[in-house]
C-alpha cells in the first residue's frame, strides 16, 4: 500500500481540526505545487498517510486516510489544481519530530528529512514502519 505524508500548519488546520470532520474528512485543498498536486494524484481511495504539523511543532501527529481521489480543488480557479480527500484515523502515541526523523538513521533517505518544505509527500513501507514505531503503533 502506498503510504504518504500530509503537512499543514496547526493554527491554520490541524490534527483536532480533521478529526473534528469526523467520517466526512477534509478536502485537502490549497496545494500549489505541481510535485506535491502530482503525488495527490497518483493517491489511490483507503491509501493511509501521516499528518505532519509544520512551524509549530514539526511533528508527525496522527494517521489519515485518502477518502476520495484526486478532483478540482474548489479553492481553485484554475482546473490544473487538483486535491483529495482525507479523514483521521488514529493519532500516533507519541509523536515523532522531524528532529527525531533525522536522528534515525533507517529514514535518511526519507523526502521529509531531504525536502521538509514539500508539502505532500511519498512515504516507503521501509519509512512508514520505522514512524509507527517512533510512533508507538508499531
Amino acid at each position: 500500500m502506498p503510504y504518504w505524508l500530509f503537512k499543514s500548519e496547526p493554527n491554520v488546520f490541524g490534527w483536532d481540526d480533521l478529526v473534528a470532520k469526523g467520517a466526512d474528512g477534509e478536502e485537502w485543498d490549497g496545494v500549489r505545487n505541481y510535485q506535491a498536486r502530482n503525488n495527490m494524484r497518483a493517491m489511490k481511495k483507503g491509501d493511509r498517510g501521516v499528518l505532519y504539523h509544520s512551524n509549530i511543532g514539526k511533528e508527525c501527529v496522527g494517521i489519515v486516510e485518502v477518502i476520495a481521489e484526486a478532483h478540482p480543488d474548489s479553492t481553485a480557479d484554475d482546473p490544473k489544481w487538483e486535491c483529495v480527500d482525507i479523514k483521521a484515523v488514529e493519532k500516533l502515541k507519541q509523536t515523532v519530530s522531524l528532529d527525531q526523523a533525522k536522528e534515525e538513521p533507517r529514514l535518511k533517505d526519507m523526502v521529509l528529512v531531504n525536502n521538509s518544505r514539500l508539502s505532500v509527500q511519498p512515504v516507503s513501507d521501509e519509512e512508514w514502519a520505522v514512524l509507527m514505531e517512533l510512533g508507538g503503533l508499531s
